[in-house]
């Protein structure tokens, strides 16, 4: 099918940036100042105060335009549906965070309360996330190890050890919700940003290995002590492998039956999904069979099956943080901050697009930050929301936050009345369960093939990510993920692929000249384009790269040229006849001392004054006399991907265009942005040879004026036929 064309003509005036600011009034706008900004976000009005109010509290906002009749039953089926699942995730999760199931279940509710109030998002659900309850245990493990003694901390003193770790993994999350609560108020929720796809895809991944690598015990049914820091994947992995002749074989098949049946049936329930109502809650199915098995054969005796054990009846006390902890999780408190939120946001950012509505990032931040403090004094760990349970929360029909509260209400029953039905249940059914919902993240290792064909920058980030956080841990491989993400960023930016444009024939496109075939380059000029900001890193790198474009070092030939006048003016003091071509040659052949010649001198511009004849560069020079002959009159550089220019840059393109200049090639800059523009001006960098003249709106407006200024050069190959705009390349001239 052939390409729909239309054709259009411009008659206009060829313009520079001068001309062009003569024709069309700028408006100048005037610069709000910091006090300003400052006076500004401290006045008050009514208008102000009732927004305020509403960002705090969003649940104002949708309440208003809730339908009872149209949302209510949804959100009811949703709640029941996805507090199921918060339950189950709740107690296998909580073996991740190294501490007892019923703490899940803490999790499941008293977050969600706050939240309720708070967030902005109507369709995650919040409660615990399987990464962020790996981070808390590797924190709990390394202050409160199974084997030996716990950390040197006086809040310790006269507590279990189940106890002890309760309040590590409160105060973390405590920590983790000042973080973020400190975050939101100072509105740097754009920090998410800093974490691209590409790197969480890797750090989920990573995450995902670890969870499995830590649960695999629980499947086994064997007493392996819980290890945190770098390498610990490997020396976990170990001590499985030294007594997996100890295998539970009880465990094992449990384990073993209880994922191949849920993975079945949770992809039934992605295959049906449109034709089911409710998805098949098959976890809470599992576990109850499980717990009638393991209760009806009493597995604990009989086939030595670790279980549950006493759940804590009720809600227990609120608990105040330890400052000790705070001094000894502060480093990992940090990340496991921004990845539950950078996770939480991404999630509700999805949902809230997919149903319409804005969701705000700074206010998530507070709400978060408020639930997990709120959360944490009620012993409850680190919140986030978990795709997996979102999902079921929304497709079963939820439509705001009622089905999250429902859900609460659902981890509280269970908490107050129905806790002890779970004594019996097998841990290792809870660690199936675990590893089995790991299977999306564990398919995102499909992405490095993808990433390797397209863009190869972006798959290093991920797999340094992935084995940072495998090998060192996750919050030293989040900072590694980081650290390699920034680096391609500097890679990107201080070596760009400059390139050398060419007139496509017929119109006045301009392309890079190793795109095409058919193109028409204008001998004598040249062309370049740096897709990059210019700054301090990559301004030699883009000197570098229009010498070579140009094919000369213009420092070089200024230098030569100046050494010549400079024999040819001492040799004229002494010799006083008339200077022939021949005489010329001779003189230069009777000096060999440079001494009298000054680096610094060489730099400036040529001094032709004093010759007895007109200096021609380009005509033939006596045999003994090396200076390179220069084809280039016009230099055009093509700004128009230049966001912005530092002070070093500005020195160093100032150097750049002064030793072009001085060799008497043209130089013109074009699309240069207005804020550029104006920053020159500030700057100072327009001079007697650098002037205004030399800046342009468009590459053709600035081809336009370099052929009419040398339209009667006969060394020209290919030409432009008229200074009018709508005119075109005429080869048929050429």
């Amino acid at each position: 099918m052939a390409t729909l064309r239309k054709q259009y003509v411009v008659a206009r005036d060829v313009y520079s940036e001068d001309s062009f600011a003569e024709d069309h009034e700028k408006i100048y706008r005037a610069h709000k100042t910091i006090l300003d900004h400052v006076r500004e976000y401290l006045s008050c009005d009514s208008k102000r105060a009732k927004n305020a109010v509403l960002s705090l509290l969003p649940i104002i906002g949708w309440l208003r335009i809730y339908r009872v009749r149209e949302w209510l039953l949804g959100d009811v089926v949703s709640g029941i549906s996805t507090g199921l699942v918060a339950i189950m995730q709740g107690l296998a999760f909580s073996l991740l965070a190294s501490l007892p199931p019923s703490y899940g279940l803490y999790t499941a509710f008293f977050p969600v309360l706050t939240y309720f109030f708070l967030g902005t998002s109507r369709h995650i659900s919040v409660g615990s996330f399987p990464v962020l309850s790996l981070m808390v245990g590797a924190v709990v493990t390394r202050l409160v190890p199974e084997d030996g003694p716990p950390a040197n901390i006086t809040g310790f003193e006269g507590l279990t050890q189940d106890q002890q770790r309760v309040l590590v993994a409160s105060s973390v999350t405590f920590l983790m919700g000042i973080f973020q609560l400190a975050m939101g108020v100072l509105q740097v929720g754009f920090i998410v940003v800093y974490l691209s796809d590409t790197l969480v895809s890797g750090f989920t991944t990573a995450a995902a290995v670890q969870i499995l690598v830590s649960q695999l015990k629980f499947v086994l049914g064997l007493n392996v002590p819980g290890i945190s820091g770098p390498l610990s994947i490997i020396y976990t992995l170990e001590k499985i492998f030294v007594q997996i002749t100890s295998t539970n074989i009880c465990d094992l098949v449990m384990s073993i039956v209880i994922m191949v049946v849920v993975f079945i049936v949770k992809e039934l329930n992605d295959k049906y999904k449109a034709k089911l109502p409710v998805p098949i809650p098959i976890e809470v199915i599992m576990t109850i069979i499980a717990c009638g098995v393991s209760y009806g054969f009493n597995f604990e005796k009989r086939y030595d099956v670790n279980v549950v054990g006493k759940m804590v009846s009720g809600y227990e006390s609120p608990i105040a943080p330890n400052m000790e902890v705070f001094q000894e999780s502060a480093v990992e408190a940090f990340p496991i901050a921004i990845v539950g939120f950078a996770v939480a946001f991404s999630v509700a950012k999805v949902y809230s697009i997919k149903h319409d509505y804005a969701i705000d990032g700074n206010q998530e931040l507070i709400a978060f930050g408020v639930s997990n403090i709120f959360g944490a004094s009620c012993r409850s760990f680190a919140a986030s929301t978990a795709l997996s349970r979102t999902a079921v929360q929304e497709s079963s029909g939820g439509k705001t936050q009622i089905a999250g509260l429902i859900s609460a209400m659902m981890a509280m029953i269970v908490t107050l009345v129905l806790g002890f039905l779970l004594e019996p249940l097998p841990r290792s059914v809870l660690g199936a369960l675990v590893i089995v919902n790991l299977k999306g993240m564990l398919m995102q290792f499909r992405e490095i093939p993808y990433l390797l064909r397209r863009d190869k920058l972006e798959c290093v980030v991920w797999v340094g990510t992935c084995l940072g956080a495998i090998l060192l841990g996750l919050d030293l491989g989040l900072a590694v993920g980081l650290g390699v993400e920034l680096l391609t960023v500097v890679i990107r930016t201080q070596f760009p692929r400059c390139s050398v444009l060419v007139n496509i024939p017929g119109t006045d496109i301009y392309r890079d000249c190793k795109d095409y075939l058919h193109t028409s380059e204008t001998k004598g000029v040249k062309i370049f384009r740096i897709p990059s900001p210019l700054f301090f890193a990559n301004i030699e790198f883009f000197r570098e790269k229009l010498e070579e474009a140009v094919g000369f070092n213009p420092l070089r030939i200024l230098r030569k040229r100046n050494k010549a006048l400079r024999k040819i003016k001492k040799l004229l003091q002494e010799k006083d006849d008339h200077i022939t071509e021949r005489g010329l040659a001779d003189l230069f052949f009777q000096t060999n001392d440079e001494s009298y010649m000054n680096t610094k001198e060489l730099d400036l511009p040529a001094d032709l004054k004093g010759l007895p004849f007109r200096m021609d560069w380009k005509a033939e020079l006596p045999a003994n006399i090396s200076v390179p002959r220069v084809e280039l009159h016009s230099l055009i550089l093509d700004f128009s991907a230049v966001s912005f220019l530092d002070v070093s840059a500005l020195k160093g393109l100032k150097m750049a265009l002064k030793e072009f200049i001085r060799i008497d090639v043209d130089v013109y800059i074009v699309s240069c942005d207005a804020y550029i523009l104006e920053k020159l001006h500030t700057c100072m960098f327009f001079d007697d040879e650098i002037l205004t003249s030399m800046f342009f709106p468009t590459l053709h407006d600035t081809m336009l004026h370099v052929f009419e200024k040398h339209e009667g050069d006969k060394s020209k190959e290919n030409c432009l036929k008229s200074s009018k705009l709508n005119i075109f390349l005429d080869r048929s001239r050429c």
